[in-house]
């Protein structure tokens, strides 16, 4: 009987953490959409969305370390606490990302409007993807289908680069809208983050699945 009480815990601790997903995925695209359309209310809501993954983390933090210390699971139950933990901060790091979108687009709210040689909704669209692949990934205990979010970094990194380029080359043709070409390469940026924290839940996806640390695996290979 305590066994099972201790599964549904854990299920309980899942369930937690899915919403979690949510909420950070809704502010990534939220403050993007605040970002392309100059809209300072969608700012304000990210803002307050943002509250809610901090509550949300300490709860599901809470949670877990009290599942450590009063079960102390072993194996895979272990490694999956351990897992949700780390994606939890993921995922609240993913909402920084978000506000620091929103911070750069307060900054040219006040700017005419410029057209900037940059597909900001495909990179978005991009790591937005990513996020919604490890989350299904966590959600349907798959490894292989975590792996293939891993793959995808490389994309958004050219991604990043290629922003970051053209952007950079209209600040030297345009100075004169190089504030608006600056927080593009900031938003850019963001985005790439935002897509490494995807990638990095594939990788604690992988850990609970498997039992196999990549992240150290892939430090010992580039020594």
């Amino acid at each position: 009987m305590p066994r099972i009480h201790f599964h549904q815990q854990l299920a309980e601790l899942k369930d937690k953490l899915l919403a979690m997903a949510a909420l950070a995925q809704q502010s990534v695209e939220s403050a993007l959409d605040a970002y392309l359309r100059r809209d300072k209310g969608l700012c304000k809501f990210v803002k307050q969305n943002e509250r809610a993954v901090d509550t949300a983390q300490r709860e599901l933090d809470e949670m877990a370390y009290e599942l450590l210390a009063k079960e102390q699971p072993m194996a895979i139950d272990l490694r999956f606490i351990l897992a949700v933990i780390k994606i939890n901060g993921d995922l609240e790091r993913i909402g920084d990302q978000a506000m620091s979108i929103v911070r750069r687009t307060k900054e040219i709210l006040g700017e005419p409007a410029v057209e900037l040689p940059v597909d900001f909704a495909a990179i978005g669209e991009y790591a937005s993807h990513m996020i919604r692949t490890a989350i299904q990934a966590l959600l349907d205990g798959d490894a292989q289908l975590a792996d293939s979010v891993r793959d995808m970094d490389d994309e958004i990194d050219r991604m990043n680069r290629r922003a970051s380029a053209d952007l950079l080359k209209l600040i030297q043709e345009q100075p004169k809208i190089s504030q608006q070409a600056m927080n593009g390469i900031l938003v850019a940026k963001n985005l790439e983050r935002i897509a490494d924290h995807a990638s990095n839940i594939a990788t604690d996806v992988i850990f609970w699945i498997r039992g196999a640390d990549v992240r150290h695996q892939l430090s010992m290979a580039m020594d």
